[in-house]
């Protein structure tokens, strides 16, 4: 075999490979050798057939299967050979002449081809210990605890029937039809829906409507949606809703006892505390995580300066933006809309793919030279996870995941990466900061150049749909954990 880079600039590589007719012709006669013992023929007895009529029967098959195993076998040996990672599975370039191949499977003619590729670059692991983070924890007061407690049990009060009118805090049973210059809109419709008045759940200004109403009663409500009302052909616009009260019930008492947390299926109502406690706590646990990631990755993105793999920028770059266009179009918004120009949008979401790309290098070295591994246990524990949240298709996803290899191993990269993460914070500096709950939620201002413009809803039921969490940009590059969407038979796409 004949080796020869033709190609060396910045990270791209270009290796072009020549194997002689000789030796292709030596391993054919190999296979052709093996197969004489084994191939059983019409008119010759076992291992008589000669080697000249078998070249003739299977002399191209056979070529085929070597040329393939060429293929699929040097450039990971050539890799190896020069120590270098290949950023994507290198690309090969060979004849596309169906003469010069025809003469290749004949072995009358030397096999040549090209293999292209980016490297990784090399990554010299430092010393983290000069690197400070500060960690922002919240202590919670008994009062949230018991705040977050009693809307649970009000969401489990028991409601009776009464005649009269409504009133706030009652619960009112209703058929409706919302109407926009006379026309129904998708979603404006539901019946036997169930309203608490004053909860604020419906549209502003609906609510207070009902107040006074009783059952049998026919109203029409008329509100006008928020300006910046989650589905954007309705925001801002009057809207009429036909409104037919079929029932008022009256709240029961709200009690907090070992009554309500057997109900709940908890044993006792202290321990309904301790889990609402723990709760709290782990929603706040994943801010302070969160935020604490975000000052060590770019402590990191400071430390680590190079080149990325074009390719992988690209493939990042493109994860992203077919998520903004997709958010976008859904929330019926421009990129003018944002304060932003689609030019500006996409060098912005360019950097980004890039910090991604660069980032998740370097967490993969620091994680391999580190010894980070992910178990299997902990991968089936991640299937299952994402089994979760298809219920009642369970099995449907289970299949998918078993059927799809690939599927699971993508699920290795996010848990391979808390894990590097919770390896470098046991050996950066990490100072505790006891913070209010208002400064450990408020927004970073760095992460607006990541948000994702707001994804909407267009149900009306709702005062306003939120802005998606910022991207998080220690995600792998081109990775994606599992499928997403709400159906288990499209988890197959």
């Amino acid at each position: 075999m004949q080796v020869s880079e033709t190609l060396n600039e910045g990270l791209k590589r270009e290796i072009k490979v020549v194997i002689p007719k000789e030796d292709l012709q030596s391993k054919l006669g190999e296979r052709l050798e093996d197969a004489k013992g084994k191939v059983q023929l019409k008119g010759f007895r076992p291992g008589k057939v000669p080697v000249g009529h078998l070249r003739k029967m299977y002399g191209k098959s056979f070529m085929a299967e070597i040329v393939n195993e060429i293929l699929n076998e040097t450039p990971r040996s050539l890799l190896s050979e020069r120590g270098e990672k290949s950023a994507t599975q290198p690309e090969i370039d060979m004849t596309e002449d169906e003469k010069e191949a025809e003469k290749v499977l004949t072995g009358d003619a030397d096999f040549e081809f090209s293999m292209k590729y980016e490297i990784i670059p090399p990554i010299e692991v430092k010393d983290f210990s000069s690197i400070k983070v500060t960690r922002e924890v919240v202590d919670i007061p008994d009062e949230e605890v018991e705040e977050q407690v009693k809307r649970i049990a009000q969401s489990a009060v028991e409601y009776t029937s009464k005649k009269g009118k409504a009133e706030n805090g009652d619960r009112v049973t209703m058929d409706y039809v919302g109407k926009v210059d006379g026309e129904a809109f998708e979603g404006g419709t539901d019946t036997d829906a169930n309203l608490v008045l004053g909860s604020g759940q419906f549209i502003p200004g609906f609510e207070e409507q009902l107040v006074g109403k009783k059952a049998g009663d026919e109203t029409q409500v008329k509100v006008t949606f928020p300006e910046d009302y989650g589905a954007a052909h309705l925001a801002g616009k009057e809207a009429t809703f036909d409104v037919t009260i079929k029932d008022v019930a009256s709240a029961g008492e709200i009690v907090i006892d070992d009554e309500l947390a057997t109900k709940l299926g908890i044993e006792s109502a202290e321990r309904l505390r301790e889990v609402v406690r723990e709760q709290i706590e782990s929603q706040y646990g994943s801010m302070t995580r969160q935020k604490v990631k975000r000052q060590l990755l770019d402590a990191l993105d400071e430390e680590y300066k190079f080149d990325s793999p074009s390719k992988l920028v690209d493939a990042e770059f493109n994860n992203i933006w077919a998520q903004i266009s997709n958010d976008l179009q859904e929330a019926g918004k421009t990129f003018e809309d944002e304060d932003t120009t689609e030019d500006e949008a996409r060098e912005e979401y360019m950097r980004l793919a890039e910090r991604r790309v660069r980032l998740g290098l370097v967490l993969s070295e620091i994680g391999e030279q580190a010894g980070v591994t992910v178990s299997e246990q902990e991968l089936q524990q991640a299937v299952m996870n994402q089994v979760r949240q298809y219920p009642g298709q369970e099995q449907q996803v289970f299949e998918f995941f078993k059927k799809n290899p690939d599927a699971v191993a993508n699920l290795r990269a996010p848990i391979f990466e808390e894990k590097t993460v919770d390896h470098l914070l046991e050996q950066v500096s990490v100072t505790d900061k006891t913070v209010s709950k208002e400064e450990l939620m408020a927004d970073d201002e760095e992460e607006t150049a990541e948000a994702k413009p707001a994804k909407k809803k267009a149900a009306p039921k709702k005062a306003a749909a939120k802005k998606d969490d910022a991207a998080t940009d220690a995600e792998k590059p081109a990775k994606k954990a599992a499928p997403k969407k709400k159906k288990a038979e499209e988890a197959s796409e």
